[in-house]
């Protein structure tokens, strides 16, 4: 008849039940508490859509002037958007061509303007849309940093102060006392970029203006957008890379004109993970 009492474990038992036990239990991930802003919005847009007259001649454009074709053919940008950005935050803009991400910057640095609805924008803004745009070019880097200025309505005192942060972010060396025609493309958008993220803005708009310079550049301006995020400038970003996840918390996703969707950059990449590729 075979036994029937209980056995003492052996060693091996013992050291089976104790690397089973020691093993690390895997945490589940908690998702990030999404940021509480307080205060006014420094950004809103209130029901605002864009329509863009589509003329096919410069005849019929001038023509407009005069009377109204029912004939014209009608875009609309943007239809009907409401979304309220706050001091502080980094917002990605996202979507596919034509679904009126450039619009609503346009809207907000004050070149374009709502056709119905209202927008709102409190404080500076500097955006780096057409980088190359605006120079002087039979003046020098260093003169074009005060013409720029100027036209950004800053005081001598101010521009003064930011000069010497602009020469070395551009790296130019002799050049900075070159006349801006002499300058590659690539000296243009550096110069550009320096001169915008040093106006201390409350609202910085970057527009793919990340595919300036070298990689060592890059690298240096998103350190400086991420610096600035700290120390509460509103950042707004469109891009098609993954750098909106390195540098936003919020996206705005825009289809058509219409905003589908609205939430932190965790939940966007979940439910649109084509725009960290």
């Amino acid at each position: 008849m075979a036994e029937t009492e209980n056995k003492k474990p052996s060693e091996t038992d013992t050291k089976k039940t104790e690397n089973k036990s020691d093993k690390p239990v895997k945490k589940p991930t908690v998702p990030k508490p999404k940021k509480v802003y307080e205060g006014e919005p420094i950004i809103k847009f209130d029901n605002v859509s864009k329509v863009y007259t589509l003329y096919r001649s410069s005849r019929e454009q001038f023509a407009a002037l005069f009377y109204q074709s029912k004939k014209l053919h009608k875009h609309k940008a943007l239809d009907g958007i409401s979304f309220e950005i706050h001091k502080g935050e980094s917002v990605a803009i996202i979507g596919k061509n034509g679904a009126g991400k450039s619009t609503v910057l346009k809207m907000i640095t004050g070149v374009a303007f709502p056709t119905d609805g209202t927008v709102s924008v409190k404080g500076r803004v500097a955006a780096l849309l057409e980088l190359t745009a605006g120079f002087a070019p039979d003046m020098t880097g260093r003169e074009n940093i005060y013409f720029k200025g100027y036209v950004l309505g800053m005081k001598e005192s101010e521009i003064k102060n930011i000069e010497p942060k602009v020469i070395e972010f551009a790296d130019l060396g002799e050049y900075i006392d070159q006349p801006v025609r002499t300058y590659s493309s690539g000296m243009k958008m550096r110069l550009g970029f320096a001169i915008n993220i040093n106006t201390e803005p409350d609202i910085l708009v970057v527009d793919e203006a990340l595919s300036v310079g070298d990689a060592a550049f890059k690298k240096k301006c998103k350190k400086r957008i991420k610096e600035m995020i700290k120390q509460d400038i509103t950042v707004l970003y469109v891009s098609h890379s993954k750098d909106i996840a390195d540098i936003c918390d919020r996206a705005i996703y825009l289809q058509k004109g219409k905003i589908i969707f609205d939430g932190t950059m965790e939940e966007t990449l979940k439910k649109y993970p084509e725009f960290a590729r």
